[in-house]
């Protein structure tokens, strides 16, 4: 393994060991050790990657954030419709809301007071359902009448909520519960013809998670535990 590669290997392991800690004990009272340690990291080799607890944060807000633009963009090059896409990214961002804490973190980090941490994920997610929307009509998919901005709003206002409510109840994040908002929503946001196309349930076509990546960097290795001054001075040279 490179330096290079090692490096990477380590921030990419402290990024997923502050979501957890973030998410367990909020920003305020989230300390570097508890990430260091969740790492399988000296502090020292914390502080080589980011300067202080708020680079910490930002770095997991801008690594949801890059998982949410790369799962869309995917699942858009998946499906024929921007419709479905729109279903099918929904339910994408629900499931890592679910499973992935990076994702979970990222979005609590950017719109909670406790922490602003820009981006701010939900105006992300707004706009990206603003632009599917604005590409369904004119592809002649919604249905006649249809305010974009108010099945934008009411979209987000969904999903967004779930993700609160799912911070105390998983069973707000489950897959059920959004099918049962697009199985109310769908027949009067599509048009007649396109509404038999379109499953809300979602076809599937969300690429593997972001997530999964991280996942492969295994916190507390057995290399990283025995050596870590010795880590750092690998990657400060």
């Amino acid at each position: 393994m490179t330096k290079q590669e090692r490096a990477t290997r380590t921030r990419q392991a402290l990024i997923r060991s502050a979501a957890v800690v973030f998410e367990q004990h909020g920003y305020a009272q989230a300390r570097l050790v508890l990430i260091s340690s969740g790492a399988g990291v000296s502090t020292g080799a914390l502080h080589f990657h980011f300067e202080n607890k708020a680079a910490v944060a930002e770095a997991v807000v801008a690594e949801a954030s890059h998982g949410l633009r790369d799962m869309s963009a995917a699942i858009r090059r998946r499906t024929d419709t921007a419709l479905q896409a729109l279903v099918d990214t929904s339910h994408a961002l629900v499931d890592r809301l679910r499973g992935d804490p990076v994702s979970r973190a990222g979005f609590r980090l950017s719109c909670d007071g406790e922490r602003a941490a820009a981006p701010d994920l939900r105006m992300e997610w707004h706009h990206r359902v603003r632009e599917l929307l604005d590409e369904a009509a004119a592809a002649g998919t919604l249905a006649d009448g249809i305010a974009r901005e108010d099945a934008a709003a009411a979209t987000v206002a969904v999903t967004a909520g779930f993700e609160v409510l799912g911070r105390h109840d998983a069973d707000w994040l489950s897959p059920y519960r959004l099918t049962g908002f697009w199985q109310l929503l769908l027949p009067r946001l599509a048009a007649a013809t396109t509404l038999p196309l379109l499953d809300p349930a979602g076809t599937g076509a969300a690429p593997p998670p972001r997530a999964a990546a991280l996942a492969a960097f295994t916190v507390g290795e057995a290399e990283e535990k025995a050596a870590p001054a010795a880590e750092m001075s690998a990657e400060t040279t």
